[in-house]
């Protein structure tokens, strides 16, 4: 798989924030004997999602019709970009590539919200993905898309990320492309290039590179990159996204369905 580094610090505004959701238990929607809410459209409830994600960095909110994702986007694997007192703080020198360096920013804690559909469905008018967090990894990292900031390009901000494939924005630590910790890293037992990997800001799943023993190739995948089929989690079927080694990695053309918002 080719690696694929960031330079820019990417400049990005946050959507205005918007009316929380009382979540307590008196507030919850009436649910049926299956635990699930009651949904006219049959759209998959992507609440089943919600234990899957295994880092204590980020919290879940679930409402009738939307979830609340609250992550301090703090990676549970080492990286150059920890303070260099962080307990996860370890230097990375790439010996293959001699332009390799470490970008300015470093990686802080933050109080990134995300208000999401609960029953994803298909938008009749797709969005595109926007710059900064357009979803959230299962260990509490934020995904972001195929672009640089404005005025770089992508493919020539090649040497920053780290030994895990993520590097700062800033202080926002993200995935720009395979999140090799959750997929393929040595001694990470749960590594899994097949798994769910985290949900984006439309509420449609996002999973890892390989379907049924397949390496899956961007020509597998529609124009968003994704498409439609049973999973483990939805065995009756479920719109989701595909990581795959080639640019634009994790996202296409912009979301398959609406997006919610994100506070930060």
């Amino acid at each position: 798989m080719s690696t694929i580094f960031c330079i820019a610090v990417i400049v990005y505004g946050c959507d205005e924030a918007t009316e929380e959701v009382d979540n307590s238990d008196d507030n919850q929607e009436q649910e049926d004997d299956s635990g699930n809410s009651s949904n006219d459209t049959n759209a998959p409830d992507i609440s089943v999602l919600k234990d899957l994600f295994y880092s204590d960095n980020v919290t879940f909110e679930i409402s009738e019709n939307t979830i609340k994702i609250t992550t301090k986007d703090l990676p549970d694997h080492k990286s150059m970009y920890y303070p260099s007192d962080d307990p996860l703080y370890a230097t990375y020198d790439e010996p293959d590539n001699k332009d390799f360096k470490k970008n300015p920013g470093e990686i802080a804690a933050q109080n990134i919200v995300f208000t999401i559909p609960r029953f994803p469905e298909e938008a009749t008018n797709k969005e595109a993905t926007g710059m900064g967090p357009m979803g959230v990894a299962i260990n509490s990292v934020a995904f972001f898309n195929q672009s640089a900031a404005p005025g770089d390009d992508i493919l020539d901000e090649l040497n920053t990320f780290d030994q895990y494939e993520g590097h700062p924005a800033g202080d926002t630590y993200h995935y720009h492309t395979e999140p090799v910790w959750l997929t393929e890293a040595s001694g990470n037992e749960d590594a899994d290039d097949e798994r769910f990997l985290g949900l984006l800001m439309d509420g449609f799943p996002v999973y890892g590179p390989v379907e049924d023993g397949t390496r899956l190739e961007n020509d597998d995948l529609d124009d968003y990159h994704g498409h439609s089929h049973a999973t483990d989690e939805f065995p009756d079927g479920i719109y989701h996204y595909h990581i795959t080694d080639d640019l634009p990695w994790i996202n296409g053309d912009g979301y398959f369905g609406t997006p919610g918002t994100k506070t930060q």
